[in-house]
């Protein structure tokens, strides 16, 4: 049995792969930088989560101590903003905004 020449296999309709392996690399390339964007931005949502929690910590701990000047001044070192200061009982309870991400957190002052 002999191979069919290219003219041969177009007359009859039969496709050869050739050129085929381009295209799906092509397609598996941008899944995977998709993938990548989507890992990059969770990760700087988790990292932006995590300073809001610290700042908040931070400001509650001075807000329990010092008072509300100290929490705001905590807050913007930790490049956050205060956005609510409540005292009531000796506890302090403060929300910090870094970013896109929120985080409240308490703290009592005790002797």
């Amino acid at each position: 049995m002999r191979a069919r020449s290219d003219a041969e296999r177009r007359a009859v309709g039969v496709r050869r792969d050739d050129g085929q392996a381009l295209p799906l690399l092509a397609g598996v390339l941008a899944l995977v930088a998709t993938v990548l964007i989507g890992l990059v931005a969770l990760g700087n949502l988790a990292g932006e989560r995590a300073r809001a929690q610290s700042a908040a910590d931070a400001a509650a701990l001075a807000g329990a101590a010092r008072g509300r000047p100290a929490a705001v001044e905590m807050a913007v070192e930790n490049r956050g903003e205060l956005e609510s200061f409540a005292a009531r009982d000796g506890e302090v309870e403060v929300t910090v905004r870094v970013g896109d991400a929120r985080a409240t957190s308490r703290a009592r002052r005790e002797w």
